[in-house]
């Protein structure tokens, strides 16, 4: 994104990529379908960025979701609204966009330079490891855009790290975002229903409620509804609290009318049973109530009824880094000015996910990083000038 708006105002571009091939996670998020951004009044979307959103104001506000979508369309990529209001390609695929998108930079003469491998300052510029040897490059300004540790196999491996704080710039270390979590599931429960879905459920966390649905895994838990609470169960971890999610299995059903139909079962029929008939939960759901109940919630129709109106799914540890979605932490907001020049390093510019900022899923995460890199490619154009 810095490169087209830097390109199209008469700079010259070059892009080092240390991938043999560029855009490897935008072409995974589109794997199964690319949810470019939301649809959502934008005074709420504006809110989704937990501590970093009055640090991102200024670059959402000058590329908005709207915005993102009339950009699209400048690419012959239209899109179109899902019922969950997230923005979608018509396509439903990320690579006619990429392909679209990289003509358009080779039409404003931005040079791409593919296995150009970042190694750190060197002799007053950039040293890259290539194909053909190692090489400084010495721009008039840099910007670097190297992402999180999230998904390292797709090039965000978070080598750069140590570089920065080399030079005295504070990086957070990474943690993971939009992640799974472990569970302590028993053997018998994993062997069944590891791959279940569990739908039409509402979590709770400290980050508030929300409906949807998560799968059981053989680790844990992990989906959507996962993600949307992952930075609230994550922190609460850290923090070394016992951290549980609580869901509800049945939230179209009153706690008292729950609790009246399982009083009317007979006491000496199966747990199966009575779920069944008093509260229509089957299957996994069901298996769910038993994995995470005491005897004495199993037995009693009040404490049963609470149960599966607040189920405590105890948490003990996010999934690894490399399985997120995304990562939070990175460069502190501190040592970037208004611009996203590094106060450290005049000339160089920073975008995207390494800086410490997480979203959770929704094209938030996308839309983010195209602001930043449109906010960098300003200030870049602005220190230029001076």
């Amino acid at each position: 994104m810095a490169a087209e708006i830097m390109s199209s105002a008469g700079h010259r571009v070059t892009v080092y990529e240390a991938m043999p091939t560029v855009a490897r996670k935008f072409l995974l998020a589109g794997k199964s379908g690319l949810n470019i951004t939301h649809s959502e009044d934008y005074q709420r979307f504006a809110t989704r960025f937990g501590s970093a959103n009055g640090r991102l104001r200024g670059a959402l506000d000058a590329f908005r979701p709207d915005d993102i979508r009339q950009w699209t369309a400048t690419l012959d990529t239209e899109t179109f609204v899902g019922t969950s209001g997230r923005v979608f390609p018509v396509a439903m695929k990320a690579s006619p966009l990429l392909r679209a998108w990289i003509r358009r930079l080779d039409a404003q003469g931005v040079t791409i330079r593919t296995r150009h491998r970042w190694q750190g300052f060197s002799d007053g510029g950039y040293a890259f490891e290539t194909p053909e040897g190692n090489h400084v490059a010495r721009p008039d300004a840099a910007l670097l855009a190297l992402g999180g540790q999230s998904w390292p196999r797709l090039g965000s491996d978070g080598r750069w790290i140590d570089w920065l704080r080399n030079e005295a710039i504070a990086v957070h270390d990474f943690q993971p975002a939009n992640c799974g979590f472990d569970v302590n599931w028993s053997g018998v429960f994993r062997e069944r229903f590891a791959g279940a879905a569990i739908k039409s459920v509402v979590a709770t966390s400290s980050a508030g409620s929300s409906q949807g649905e998560f799968v059981v895994t053989q680790h844990g838990i992990e989906g959507s509804l996962v993600y949307a609470h992952a930075a609230a169960l994550r922190d609460a971890l850290t923090s070394g609290q016992p951290t549980t999610l609580s869901v509800d299995l049945m939230p179209g059903r009153a706690l008292e009318r729950i609790e009246g139909d399982l009083a009317k079962q007979d006491a000496k029929a199966s747990l199966a049973s009575r779920l069944r008939k008093g509260a229509g939960l089957d299957g996994v759901k069901a298996n769910l109530v038993r994995e995470c109940g005491g005897d004495a919630d199993l037995r009693d129709p009040a404490r049963l009824a609470r149960l599966i109106k607040a189920l405590p799914i105890s948490v003990v540890a996010p999934r690894p880094i490399a399985e997120a979605i995304s990562s939070a932490g990175g460069i502190d907001w501190d040592e970037i000015d208004e611009h996203y020049m590094l106060k450290r390093r005049p000339g160089l510019f920073v975008a995207g996910e390494m800086i410490d900022w997480e979203a959770p899923t929704g094209g938030y995460l996308l839309t983010a990083c195209f602001a930043t890199g449109r906010a960098a490619a300003r200030g870049i154009t602005d220190w230029l000038r001076a």
